[in-house]
């Protein structure tokens, strides 16, 4: 979002502007020590990366919007953005920040050690060895050679939305998620930073994955592209200005994008729009993969991974142009979505969940003093698909009132979507508890619910002329 908002805008100042601007940029040198990087390919390649700091934000709009906790010094999100040599398309590929990958063998910036190569998530490669380990895995993953590197936190991505007005976002439907704070209508809202910080960072919405948030990232980023080039903002210098100053002073680049490049691609890009961006994720094999001192990560296809990424490196279009429908072919996607509305309707009553139910480890105990309660719980937790160990047991007390779900961290995912399964339920983390969730039967939210596990997302297997979509189409209500 910062990204487009800069380059766009630098088509329409001058050098001593941008020269001003440049100066207020924190840099940071995400290329240091790196080796036997990829070929420089046709572009300009981007890797976005968001932070979880909130440092610079105050205790009250941090409860406000549900920002509690500590830093995790990790990256909450990241993008790699391609933009093509002839300047007039943007490809944008969300990587899932629970990725599995390998570390490669490195030195801690701070302490000197040196450390052998190692599995472990995406997102843990900041906290790991800053912007240099994540540049570096990420080539490693990609085969693309990054080119520059912009860090956003969660001040800098609040500010970008406030100083362009808003941003509009539209949904099908009414989403409400408790962890985050976020509740909005059906239709077209206007997002101000806050409320596009919880639409973007919602990790309870739908199935619950991270595969679904990526959607709605994508989907927010081709709305700020339209809201960027439509609205005159980028081509008002007094405006502009205020943008430009708001979102430098709080976001970490490297030094070689400087005023020179931001000038240049502006200028390149001066009839950039929404229609000019693309957006597709990392093609997905399996979105639960279990992994020993990990709990679960996302597996990549790594064979049409590597078509995407050919894709890019080769400086082609992900998404195909669409010709022309003819009579016949409307019928037929016609009657295709009404059969789809059907599939809908006959499933209304499961909920979606994003990890399969049979891979999550469940084993029950009654903590009432009704007979059989347990038992009862513990079919119907097997009917809808859950992986039941062995009898159920009686807990040491039998006056629990609210039924519990006691759960190891590393395994949050899995206990999210259980407790799906069981509305109400109180969630308990309890550290090295492994990967088998306790379930304490209580008098109350005990009524088990039907749960279903779909495809991850949608575009969650892009493939060069497949799932890719035309940032135009990532605005419509989704």
């Amino acid at each position: 979002m910062v990204l487009s908002v800069l380059v766009l805008g630098a088509s329409g100042v001058g050098h001593v502007m941008v020269r001003g601007l440049n100066a207020d940029v924190h840099r940071v040198n995400p290329f240091q020590g790196l080796t036997d990087r990829p070929r420089d390919s046709g572009g300009a390649n981007f890797l976005v990366v968001g932070t979880d700091r909130r440092d610079k934000l105050s205790s009250e709009q941090r409860e406000k919007y549900r920002l509690g906790g500590s830093a995790c010094d990790c990256t909450d999100t990241l993008m790699l953005v391609h933009l093509s040599a002839d300047h007039d398309r943007a490809s944008v590929v969300s990587l899932p920040r629970d990725s599995y990958t390998r570390l490669p063998a490195h030195t801690d910036g701070g302490s000197g050690r040196r450390h052998a190569a190692k599995p472990a998530k995406l997102n843990s490669a900041f906290a790991h060895g800053g912007a240099p380990l994540t540049v570096r895995t990420v080539e490693d993953m990609t085969g693309i050679k990054i080119d520059h590197y912009l860090e956003v936190d969660f001040t800098s991505f609040m500010r970008t939305v406030d100083v362009l007005g808003g941003v509009p976002v539209c949904t099908e439907r009414t989403l409400h998620d408790s962890y985050s704070g976020l509740n909005l209508p059906a239709g077209t809202t206007n997002l101000d930073g806050g409320r596009a910080l919880q639409y973007v960072r919602a990790r309870h919405l739908g199935d619950g994955s991270d595969l679904s948030r990526m959607k709605r990232q994508q989907h927010f980023l081709a709305s700020v592209i339209e809201k960027a080039t439509d609205s005159g903002v980028l081509m008002n210098p007094v405006k502009l200005e205020k943008v430009a100053s708001t979102v430098l002073d709080s976001v970490r680049a490297d030094e070689g994008l400087g005023s020179d490049e931001m000038l240049e691609l502006g200028r390149a890009m001066r009839r950039f729009t929404a229609a000019s961006s693309e957006f597709a994720s990392v093609p997905i094999e399996d979105p639960d993969h279990r992994v020993r001192g990990l709990g679960s990560t996302v597996k990549w296809d790594e064979r049409k991974a590597a078509k995407l990424f050919g894709a890019l490196r080769a400086d082609r279009p992900l998404a195909e142009e669409k010709p022309g429908k003819s009579k016949a072919a409307k019928r037929a996607e016609r009657a295709k979505n009404a059969k789809a509305a059907q599939d809908r309707a006959g499933r209304a009553a499961s909920v979606l969940v994003g990890i399969p139910p049979g891979s999550i480890q469940v084993h029950v105990e009654n903590g009432t003093a009704r007979s059989g309660l347990g038992r009862a719980v513990d079919r119907e937790l097997h009917g809808t698909g859950f992986t039941t160990m062995g009898p159920p047991d009686d807990a040491q007390r039998s006056d629990t009132e609210y039924t519990m779900i006691r759960y190891d961290p590393r395994w949050d995912r899995s206990a999210h979507a259980l407790a799906k399964a069981l509305p109400g339920a109180k969630l308990v983390k309890e550290a090295d508890r492994g990967p088998v969730m306790l379930v304490t039967v209580g008098e109350k939210h005990h009524r088990v619910r039907q749960v279903r596990v779909d495809d991850p997302a949608p575009g969650a297997g892009a493939t060069p002329g497949g799932g890719a979509v035309k940032g135009d189409e990532k605005v419509s209500c989704a």
